[in-house]
């Protein structure tokens, strides 16, 4: 009960931001191949900016 007020962490907006853009690029997969590469290359991107933040995390601690 007490998680519905939690803010979420950076990383995890970016990871729903991943699995978002996966989905995206999934269904673009059978109607636009070109469309479904751009999102998995916007995904990526996503993907490496959460490592750099998990990496940054590790290193404080």
């Amino acid at each position: 009960m007490f998680g519905l007020f939690k803010k979420k962490t950076e990383v995890e907006k970016l990871q729903e931001k991943y699995r978002k853009l996966l989905d995206e690029a999934r269904a673009l997969a059978s109607s636009s191949r070109a469309e479904s590469y751009k999102k998995y290359a916007e995904a990526e991107a996503v993907q490496d900016e959460i490592e750099a933040l998990t990496k940054a995390a590790d290193k404080e601690k």
